[in-house]
């Protein structure tokens, strides 16, 4: 097997600020794809919270659903126009459509789910079903 060398030359500092002056020249922009939502799940006895960071969307444009104990959060956030005489140097916000799917290790009520979204936090307080509490038992002492 053959090896190629090849020689490393340090670049000038004039040379790097072209190179860096030419970084701002060109806009950033990044293509609409799929991503993930970034989620946070908590657990007590009687229920399971989640809470996901989904900026910049209306409500309406939210898809909850929960089946077999599998929460599945959907939507899509839509771009916007580009200012055409606009130059723009960086482009970081998200836009396109999002998924996320969480299977719970127990049993949930699907009935009772509660749903907030405010300051682009959704916020689900998702109950355990009756059947998985823990119960407590009393001794009856003689």
């Amino acid at each position: 097997m053959m090896t190629k060398v090849v020689r490393w030359t340090p670049m000038n500092p004039v040379s790097l600020m072209n190179e860096f002056d030419r970084l701002f020249e060109r806009p950033f922009t990044r293509p609409a794809a799929e991503w993930n939502v970034a989620l946070d799940v908590a657990e007590t006895e009687d229920n399971y919270f989640v809470k996901a960071t989904i900026p910049g969307i209306n409500v309406e444009d939210i898809e909850i659903t929960l089946e077999d104990d599998v929460l599945m959060l959907k939507g899509e956030i839509q771009q916007e126009e580009e200012v055409e005489e606009a130059k723009y140097h960086l482009r970081e916000r998200r836009y396109g459509s999002f998924s996320r799917s969480i299977r719970f290790p127990m049993a949930v009520n699907g009935d009772a789910v509660e749903a907030t979204y405010t300051n682009g936090i959704l916020s689900l307080n998702i109950p355990k079903a009756e059947a998985v509490k823990p119960k407590r038992i009393t001794i009856n002492a003689n």
